[in-house]
């Protein structure tokens, strides 16, 4: 399992440093324990916390409502809580977009 991965109870946690303000929405490559998502939006009025709880729902195949920001909702260091998937289905699907 990557080390920004972590499977808890209510479901699975991903850690993510965001990078808003970006030419296109795209997963990147892993940096540490963290996974580096580009988001369009830019960081003012949770513009790219929405952004990214929109692209992620879209790139793993859920409803916005099962991705949560849990932790950094004012960080580009971000907790997300993805909910009603396995993690090996989130990884799947984040490691091959």
């Amino acid at each position: 399992m990557p080390p920004f991965v972590q499977v808890r109870p209510e479901g699975v946690v991903i850690c993510i440093k965001v990078q808003p303000r970006a030419s296109k929405n795209a997963i990147c490559e892993a940096l540490g324990n963290e996974l580096k998502v580009k988001i369009t939006a830019p960081p003012v009025h949770s513009a790219a916390n929405e952004a990214l709880i929109r692209f992620l729902a879209e790139t793993l195949g859920c409803p916005r409502s099962a991705v949560a920001i849990i932790r950094g909702q004012t960080s580009r260091h971000k907790q997300v809580l993805i909910s009603g998937l396995s993690h090996e289905a989130i990884v799947r699907r984040l490691t091959n977009p």
